[in-house]
């Protein structure tokens, strides 16, 4: 039995393989729009300062519930590191102005 699901599972991972070569043969090169990676950006960087405020809280023993759940749609924290990500590079740049 176990033989059977080896070779089942070499034969998806064989086929998958040669479709996915197939494809890649007769697809052009894309190239991602200014948009798209500055969303993606965002939300790497947003996801970042989450996961770094999520260890905090954690680590600092701060309860989950400091907010009523039923009066939000989405998670404060996740706002929260969102408006962070976007403020930043504002902060960034006023920070350089001022250094100067």
């Amino acid at each position: 039995m176990q033989a059977l699901g080896l070779f089942l599972l070499t034969t998806g991972i064989l086929v998958s393989l040669r479709s996915r070569c197939y494809l890649l043969m007769w697809r052009s090169e894309s190239k991602p729009s200014l948009l798209s990676a500055a969303i993606t950006q965002l939300v790497g960087t947003a996801g970042g300062i989450y996961l770094s405020l999520e260890l905090l809280f954690s680590f600092l023993k701060i309860p989950e519930d400091w907010w009523n759940p039923s009066a939000f749609v989405v998670e404060p924290l996740a706002v929260i590191s969102l408006v962070l990500a976007i403020v930043q590079p504002f902060m960034v740049q006023l920070w350089l102005k001022i250094k100067k």
